[in-house]
């Protein structure tokens, strides 16, 4: 811009102005402007005027990682929503690291976008409650400690709790776990962690370290737990593994298969989310079906009404999960 004004003869604040379309402008410097702008190719950077004019319609959304089916169905129902109302999203993949959130969270205090969407949480409450004053902030699915940041969400434990029971239900008596971090209080997943815990202590089942898989997220986890349990000997096989997600499921499934094993006569497996192919591998999952368009959607609408100043009542009646009996317990 400085190059701009200096070779129309003008000063900057005067370019600056017929940039931002001001009316003050005669239209001999308007023509200077526009010669010297075609001599020097330059064009104007949008998103440095939204950012003076602050009238963008970005949403963030942060997601681990989109190549999971559960995050790019929910991202499919935030758009659908977001963009019926003329907002665009910019999605990130944290592969579960803290910075990639602070540099999102960062986004928003400087403006770069309107509001942020968490389906991924990886900061402290304390830390997220700090940005809220920059623009609004939801977490889809992320249950936080914090009455300041806006909530979408079912119940984790409450899911893991029925889960487990059912399995018990069904027979099963040694039960395995994956979880999604560590097995510790307040890590990634702790609120399943304490549903399956919760579970195991009514029915006075104690916790064999050994029948606990940790930071299980895809399908080759899947196949390193099928190399893991077929190597244990007969009284360290367990009845059933609680996955936590379709994905490790039908990779567990798969490998299983492949060593020669018979599910549920073996081993039966449990899965999670329902995603579609669960019903179409080769020993149908028995699964957790969550919600996900009603949260996707109940989150977008939820942040445009934060944006737009307007009331929002969620839809909780629609925020519930069932579990869905297949072959594979």
């Amino acid at each position: 811009m400085k190059d701009v004004a200096k070779l129309a003869g003008l000063s900057v604040s005067t370019v600056s102005r017929y940039l931002n379309n001001h009316p003050y402008i005669t239209d001999e410097k308007r023509k200077k402007i526009q010669k010297a702008m075609e001599i020097l190719d330059y064009v104007p950077s949008s998103v440095a005027t939204t950012l003076r004019s602050n009238k963008g319609k970005t949403i963030g959304v942060l997601v681990s990682r989109i190549t999971n089916p559960y995050f790019s169905y929910l991202i499919d129902a935030i758009e659908k929503v977001i963009k019926s109302k003329g907002y665009t999203l910019i999605i990130v993949q944290t592969y579960d690291d803290e910075n990639a959130e602070f540099k999102m969270l960062e986004m928003l205090k400087q403006k770069m976008i309107n509001g942020l969407i968490m389906c991924s949480v990886e900061s402290s409450s304390n830390i997220i409650e700090y940005y809220c004053k920059y623009g609004p902030i939801v977490t889809c699915n992320q249950r936080i400690d914090s009455s300041q940041v806006h909530q979408i969400t079912i119940d984790q434990e409450k899911i893991t709790y029925e889960a487990i029971k059912y399995l018990f239900s069904k027979g099963y008596k040694k039960i395995a776990y994956c979880t999604g971090g560590s097995f510790s209080f307040k890590s990634h997943g702790f609120l399943r962690n304490n549903g399956f815990k919760k579970a195991m202590e009514e029915n006075k089942k104690p916790i064999d370290r050994r029948d606990i898989f940790e930071n299980i997220h895809t399908i080759e986890d899947g196949y390193k737990i099928a190399d893991i349990l077929v190597k244990n000997s007969d009284e360290n096989w367990p009845d059933v593994v609680f996955t936590g997600s379709d994905e490790v499921a039908s990779g567990l499934i798969a490998k299983l298969l492949e060593y020669g094993k018979k599910i549920p006569q073996d081993i039966a497996v449990m899965g999670f989310d329902n995603q579609p192919f669960s019903s179409m591998v080769a020993i149908p999952i028995t699964t957790v079906s969550q919600p996900i368009e009603a949260l996707g959607r109940e989150s977008a609408k939820l942040i445009l009404s934060l944006l737009n100043n307007e009331e929002y009542n969620v839809k909780e009646e629609e925020l519930t999960f069932k579990i869905i009996e297949r072959k594979s317990v």
